[in-house]
């Protein structure tokens, strides 16, 4: 049995929702951060309040952590899968 991880799947950040965070700044961290135009960065954020949780960033597991981190500096609930 293989139990090395699959380096070559991108890891997710997801962002999950809160009863905490303003829709508004939600948008506003999302734009910061990843650089998402207005229509982008509000779509994901509706996908968090209506559906508890979005992916809003992709890409190999150092790059994810430092998002996941960077998001949790601004108050928002985000975890990493794979």
């Amino acid at each position: 049995m293989d139990i090395t991880p699959d380096t070559d799947t991108p890891w997710n950040v997801v962002v999950w929702n809160d009863p905490v965070n303003l829709m508004s700044y939600v948008v506003w961290v999302f734009r910061k951060l990843f650089g998402h135009p207005e229509d982008v960065a509000t779509k994901l954020m509706l996908q968090v309040h209506h559906d508890g949780r979005a992916i809003v960033s992709s890409g190999p597991l150092e790059k994810a952590e430092i998002d996941c981190y960077r998001l949790h500096r601004h108050g928002l609930w985000a975890t990493l899968e794979q």
